[in-house]
């Protein structure tokens, strides 16, 4: 099963309560936060981010290699980036894609663009088209 959980170092700032915190493994995702809680939700959404825009430069996403606190993307987030990599290695055109899911190529693009929001149904479908299956997981927060 494939996740993509990568290692972060939270490191306190110079103001009180504040952390500074980045990846070994993705050093483009770095940012801070005004206390622990804050700065694990802006470590998830600078990680999305920079794996997002791995993947739309056709930079492979790194293996995890790093020990830490593991950050995970946000589900919506984490699937949009499974679907877009599960689709640069099938190889396969955006007309291929739609004609298995039943959509047409518009629809399919959007799916694939980084920047564009898709709803979860849709991302389950597109990986489905493609042979995977998502998986839901559960761990303590």
């Amino acid at each position: 099963m494939k996740t993509y959980a990568y290692a972060a170092t939270f490191e306190p700032t110079e103001r009180e309560g504040g952390f500074t915190v980045s990846f070994a493994d993705i050093p483009e995702a770095i940012t801070e936060g005004d206390d622990m809680a804050q700065a694990r939700e802006m470590a998830a959404d600078a990680l999305g981010v920079a794996l997002l825009t791995y993947l739309e430069i056709g930079k492979p996403l790194p293996t995890p290699t790093a020990d830490g606190v593991m950050i995970m993307p946000d589900p919506e987030v984490a699937a949009k980036i499974a679907v877009i990599e599960t689709f640069q290695e099938a190889g396969i055109p955006r007309t291929e894609l739609a004609r298995r899911m039943g959509k047409n190529e518009k629809e399919v693009r959007r799916l694939l663009d980084p920047d564009t929001s898709t709803k979860m149904p849709l991302l389950v479908s597109a990986l489905a088209a493609m042979g995977k299956r998502l998986v839901i997981g559960l761990e303590a927060a």
